[in-house]
């Protein structure tokens, strides 16, 4: 992981430093960012970089392409952020949100961080299909075993989507674990349960809508009942009513009304596809790719993939499963027929990704700047489309994507092998031979690209003395970062000199403490000693005044060091920049010793700002 750690760091700079981050996940291929403000944000540079693909910005998320190797680099860029990955959560901010992006947000948050896992449980229900077609019986300990490994994530899908959404909402992710196992408690699904003259005879194994309501519910009486409770009892009568009134309401009201609209939604995805198969897959396969590119694929299939995992099969879902092997046959054409190095020394590496279903690196590195090579993709995927609507091929589990994701097709009930061999085998033929006849040299779409340089502002060293980092001060204040980024100087003299160009904005009465504003609009504060204040100007003498203009190196304060130690004070100085988050990051140059006037922290601020 290690070998990310450069480009984390020039990501996080780029996309406006820590401070601009408000949450981060990742997909198969993105890093998928929620930033305070996207202006702040240098998107060329983020295009630019070597281990990047592309950038898209939708559905309120930037998304920074990575590839393969997303998962490696999501781990370092966590490490340098301070975000714990495995169980991050939404960050609450002030930003507005519309009702759509809010319940598309909650309903990502259900599956999202367990995708590999849901994919290692569709591979074993395909697996186990493949055992029962090797004639192994359906009630040997063989089967029973695999049938149990892989149906258990989908059996149990309220427990699971009662964790992650209860994290989101922002309560104790363990409750929602509580209450989705509680909606699924073997004694009371699919028999009458009678409260108040009321019967309800439900299910909820294998469902995600009645939990997702249901803690829509419980989460503000969980958030109410935790600030007003006693402390003293707040850690279990806070679960403990939560529970005895949201669950209640949620499996004899909530729940059967869910269940009834998650039916209809089910039967109204599939109804639009089966009301003409071969339109809607050809269609939907068509612009699969395109919708990748934009990165709001998964919004479109979205409900679809939910009614999947409830156990009902989708051919909308069919329509983009062999997609995928499209663009292996364009990048393996383009490879054989192609003399630019560039295409030649990528085109393999994309169209292995590809046939496991990451199409990504293929798509923004060699065919999106290609306008023949992308409407191939369309074409190719719209054949892909028009064979799974032909033989009605529905995804009956999922088990990843591409090559192994075709385990997703195998129907329990009655396996066929040879229209999924069609599906692959007829998109990578068009697209092979497409692209063979078509495809030309030099067709590449090229824009020119306007350069945005950062500014660099430069502060210097206001005393000869020690560097170290300001998370080293002993001053809790200054060591939490929460006045700025900067570093703490352990003195050698008592002589303090201006680190910039500027004006003198504050000088504190008892002269301790000075803030200088550069002439470039860094804020400079420097904090002679720790708790000097209590000295009230004692052993301080000061030879500028509050907005007074200064060059660096002007003399601004002296002070007596040994007096002020005999006192029993810490003479260590905190130069702190107030304005760091106007600032993409904020990096310290040198540590250990340093002598007055060397340049010592460097601002990296967008010109865009």
């Amino acid at each position: 992981m290690k070998k990310y750690k450069d480009l984390a760091a020039d990501i996080i700079a780029n996309v406006g430093g820590k401070e601009n981050v408000d949450s981060l996940r990742h997909c198969v291929t993105r890093l998928r960012f929620k930033l305070k403000d996207e202006s702040k944000a240098n998107d060329e540079a983020i295009k630019n970089l070597k281990g990047t693909i592309g950038l898209v910005k939708a559905a309120g998320e930037y998304m920074v392409v990575i590839g393969e190797h997303v998962g490696d680099v999501y781990d370092e860029v966590c490490e340098q952020l301070g975000i714990n990955n495995d169980m991050t959560k939404a960050v609450e901010t002030n930003e507005k949100k519309s009702i759509l992006d809010k319940a598309l947000g909650l309903i990502k948050s259900g599956l999202g961080p367990t995708l590999n896992i849901m994919c290692a449980a569709g591979i074993l229900k395909g697996v186990l299909v493949i055992l029962q077609m090797c004639g192994l019986p359906s009630d040997g300990g063989i089967c029973m075993l695999v049938n149990a490994a892989g149906d258990a994530f989908f059996y149990c899908l309220p427990i699971v989507m009662g964790f992650n959404i209860a994290r989101y909402l922002g309560i104790d992710p363990y409750f929602g674990l509580i209450f989705g196992a509680c909606m699924i408690y073997p004694s009371i699904q699919n028999v009458d349960v009678t409260v108040f003259g009321y019967t309800a005879n439900v299910s909820y194994t294998s469902s995600f809508l009645p939990v997702m309501f249901g803690l829509l519910l419980a989460a503000p009486l969980y958030k109410f009942f935790k600030k007003h409770l006693p402390k003293l009892i707040n850690g279990f009568m806070t679960p403990m009513l939560t529970l005895i009134i949201a669950f209640p309401i949620t499996f004899m009201v909530i729940g059967p009304i869910a269940n009834v609209l998650s039916g209809f939604m089910a039967t109204a995805i599939n109804w639009i596809f089966e009301f003409s198969p071969l339109i809607g897959c050809s269609i939907l396969g068509g612009i699969w790719q395109i919708l990748v590119m934009f990165g709001i694929h998964g919004l479109i299939v979205m409900f679809a993939f939910y009614a999947v995992m409830s156990g009902t099969p989708s051919l909308m879902l069919g329509a983009t499963w062999t997609v995928c092997f499209g663009i292996v046959g364009i990048l393996v054409a383009a490879f054989i027929k192609t003399k630019d190095k560039d295409v030649k020394e990528n085109a393999l590496p994309a169209a292995a990704s590809a046939i496991f279903g990451v199409t990504e690196p293929g798509m923004y590195g060699i065919i999106i700047p290609r306008k023949v090579l992308l409407g191939i993709s369309c074409i190719s995927g719209a054949c892909a489309g028009f064979v799974i609507g032909l033989f009605d091929m529905k995804i009956y589990t999922y088990a990843g994507m591409g090559l192994i994701g075709l385990l997703s097709f195998l129907n329990p009930e009655n396996p066929q092998i040879l229209p999924i061999v069609i599906a692959v085998i007829v998109p990578l033929v068009v697209g092979f031979l497409l692209t063979f006849f078509f495809y030309k040299d030099g067709e590449v779409e090229t824009k020119p690209v306007e350069k945005k340089d950062n500014k660099i502002n430069v502060v210097n060293m206001p005393v000869s003395g020690t560097v170290k980092d300001i998370k080293e001060s002993s001053d809790p204040a200054f060591s939490s970062e929460a006045l700025g980024h900067g570093i703490v100087i352990i003195p050698d003299d008592g002589e303090i000199v201006s680190p910039v160009n500027g004006t003198i904005k504050t000088l504190f009465p008892t002269k301790h403490a000075i803030g200088i504003v550069s002439e470039d609009g860094i804020e400079v504060l420097i904090h002679i000693g720790i708790d000097t204040v209590n000295l009230q100007g004692k052993h301080f003498t000061s030879y500028v005044k509050q907005d007074d203009v200064v060059k660096a190196g002007d003399k601004l304060v002296s002070f007596d060091k040994e007096a002020i130690e005999q006192e029993g004070y810490n003479t260590e100085i905190p130069v702190v920049i107030t304005n760091t988050k106007e600032y993409l990051d904020v990096v310290i140059l040198q540590t250990g010793h340093v002598e007055k006037n060397t340049e010592i922290i460097k601002g990296i601020r967008s010109e865009v700002q």
